[in-house]
């Protein structure tokens, strides 16, 4: 009932243009969203690098209708890639391939993604295909693999998310690609056809996978705000003498700053996705509707926060 609340909600425009202009409803947006402008969003990467964290920008928006709007999409990203170049920003891009239009034409994405990635190449920055639901998972490794890796090898990488039973193969093969994976629990609905309907599954496959990254993989991204598992994989790294510069924790923009700041002040890399533009009212209320666990997941790690940053 409450996933269906928050998904009609997020599709609801006339709501959309009251929370925007709402102040309390802007102010939780804006701790788990870097503003609406590529300025603002730059601004909160400016504030991550100062705390020894890196970020990766991520505009909001997914599937396009045409072929304008993916261009557009397309044209957005070489100017954040541009803008990261100029400012000197510790910060790379994360994009959907289904803002690029996978949806109209494989070949109309295909063409986009290469202009983002040449841009990256220049720059010897980094772009992260992100993964959407399992209807696009094979779509998006094939086009992965087939038509972008074997030209941007150094500037392209991979998300896979653990709550799919197919993921465990999949990173096993990344890792004979030498391909970068960012390895993700993942947040859409699935039927339990292709995912694991128990938590403690996909925490479990995760950590398999994480593991799997960290011996043979090519720099994992350990995306998770999960201490225990956190506190896992770094075990795993320390029995198996693997440098701490071989990896890279990912957490969400706003979530568990303590921890992040933790994290760093022990050594390790961390990288902060950074979410913005004008689409933060759906992203956010999709997002709790994905999983609406995450409203209370959500409210419990502010709280941790604040407890963590009075404590000594």
């Amino acid at each position: 009932m409450l996933r269906s609340a928050l998904l009609f909600l997020s599709s609801q425009p006339q709501i959309f243009k009251f929370v925007r202009h709402n102040r309390v409803a802007k102010s939780f947006a804006n701790r788990f969203v870097a503003g609406e402008t590529l300025d603002t969003a730059l601004a909160a990467v400016a504030r991550l690098n100062a705390r020894g964290i890196t970020a990766s920008l991520d505009l909001l928006g997914e599937s396009v209708h045409n072929e304008a709007e993916a261009r557009a999409a397309g044209q957005e990203y070489e100017t954040m890639l541009d803008r990261i170049h100029e400012r000197k920003a510790n910060a790379n891009v994360s994009v959907k391939l289904t803002a690029m239009g996978l949806d109209i034409s494989e070949d109309l994405c295909v063409a986009i993604m290469h202009k983002i990635l040449q841009r990256a190449r220049d720059y010897e920055s980094f772009v992260r295909i992100d993964m959407e639901s399992s209807e696009y998972t094979q779509r998006t490794l094939d086009l992965f693999e087939q038509r972008l890796y074997p030209a941007y090898r150094e500037n392209v990488g991979i998300v896979l998310q653990s709550y799919l039973y197919r993921t465990f193969a999949d990173v096993q093969h990344a890792d004979l690609l030498k391909a970068r994976v960012r390895i993700c629990k993942g947040a859409y609905k699935e039927p339990e056809t292709v995912a694991y309907p128990e938590k403690k599954d996909v925490d479990s496959n995760y950590v398999k996978c994480t593991q799997e990254l960290m011996l043979k993989g090519n720099y994992p991204g350990i995306a998770t705000h999960d201490e225990a598992i956190i506190k896992e994989a770094k075990r795993f790294a320390k029995v198996n003498e693997i440098a701490r510069d071989r990896f890279e924790f990912q957490m969400l923009y706003g979530v568990r700053r303590d921890l992040q700041d933790r994290l760093v002040r022990e050594g390790y890399r961390m990288r902060v996705y950074v979410p913005f533009g004008t689409q933060w009212y759906p992203y956010l209320m999709r997002r709790l509707a994905e999983r609406p666990a995450n409203v209370a997941f959500l409210t419990g790690n502010i709280v941790k926060e604040m407890v963590g940053r009075r404590r000594p």
